[in-house]
């Protein structure tokens, strides 16, 4: 139970980290942005193929050129930092490399979403460890039993504390190589 909330922690600062753009360009980047679909919210992958032919440039074909103007709007309106122009059949994105003071900024965002991540790790292992004190109390497990699962609790924690750094760390080389 524990472990399963554990790694939807994980998950989710992986998610977190692919919208924190670095110099490079990546299509996970534009996971968050949402295009008006005919009334409908739709996710930008959904609508368009989003390519990177080389490493500062985006390239986004829509299926449907009619959403050429939609897709431009909802990528400006993400708020990514970036200026999409359009040829009337695909979108063109130039990834503008990231000046050491925007670099210091979203390292310092990434290390602020790894702690939040990092606490809600010990907040998980906090309600386990009083899941295991209640079940103790109602004799449903030993004292030993008590221990021996919070021991293994702890280390579960560890684990997950560590591949949240190591995730952080990476995530930190890559902005600040951009």
């Amino acid at each position: 139970m524990s472990e399963e909330k554990m790694q939807k922690t994980v998950e989710s600062l992986k998610s977190q980290f692919n919208g924190i753009r670095t110099g490079r360009a990546s299509s996970a980047i534009f996971d968050k942005v949402r295009v008006d679909y005919y009334g409908t919210k739709s996710p930008l992958n959904q609508v368009a193929t989003v390519s990177i032919p080389e490493a500062r440039s985006v390239v986004i074909q829509p299926f449907d050129k009619s959403l050429i103007v939609e897709i431009e709007k909802a990528i400006l309106t993400a708020d990514l930092g970036l200026n999409p122009s359009n040829d009337g059949k695909v979108i063109r994105i130039s990834i503008p490399p990231l000046t050491a003071e925007r670099r210091k900024e979203l390292v310092k965002q990434a290390k602020t979403i790894a702690e939040n991540s990092r606490t809600s790790i010990r907040n998980i292992r906090r309600d386990g460890n009083e899941e295991l004190k209640k079940s103790q109390k109602a004799g449903e497990i030993t004292e030993d039993e008590l221990k021996t699962e919070e021991d293994k609790l702890q280390k579960l924690t560890d684990k997950y504390i560590a591949e949240i750094n190591k995730i952080y760390d990476a995530k930190e080389k890559d902005i600040m190589e951009g």
